[in-house]
């Protein structure tokens, strides 16, 4: 492994991760990891595991971490609806040159719903953003 350790490893979980204390200040130089907190992502709920009492450090290396990984998710959050025009249009070459029959009928009344309500639910956003 890399000798230059970051300070901090965060542990992703569903909404959040828990936060380590990365450490080789020991005899046998081995990485110790010792568990700092949980943070939530969606409230910035920052809580201390068990008695530890976290640094101002600790406090800002984690508020950090939530700013960075709250930006790092909205561009995902973009890209992956980027890639959902590609689907679609890729969806359309599909459905006009290769799709079957009984393919088209296993799917057209999904994605027909699909696209209604998202177009009304944007066409009602656009007229907010306009209005």
């Amino acid at each position: 492994m890399s000798a230059d350790l970051p300070d901090y490893y965060f542990r992703l979980r569903e909404n959040g991760a828990a936060v380590f204390r990365v450490s080789t200040e020991n005899r046998q130089r081995r990485i110790e990891m010792d568990e700092l907190a949980v943070v939530n992502l969606r409230n910035g709920n920052i809580r201390p595991h068990g008695e530890v009492e976290l640094t101002e450090a600790d406090l800002r290396a984690i508020r950090d971490w939530l700013e960075e990984r709250r930006a790092l998710l909205a561009a995902r959050e973009v890209d992956d609806i980027l890639r959902t025009l590609d689907h679609l249009n890729l969806t359309t070459h599909w459905a006009q040159s290769r799709a079957t029959d009984d393919q088209l009928e296993a799917v057209t009344d999904a994605l027909l719903l699909t696209m209604h309500d998202l177009r009304t639910v944007l066409v009602r956003r656009k007229a907010e953003r306009l209005g």
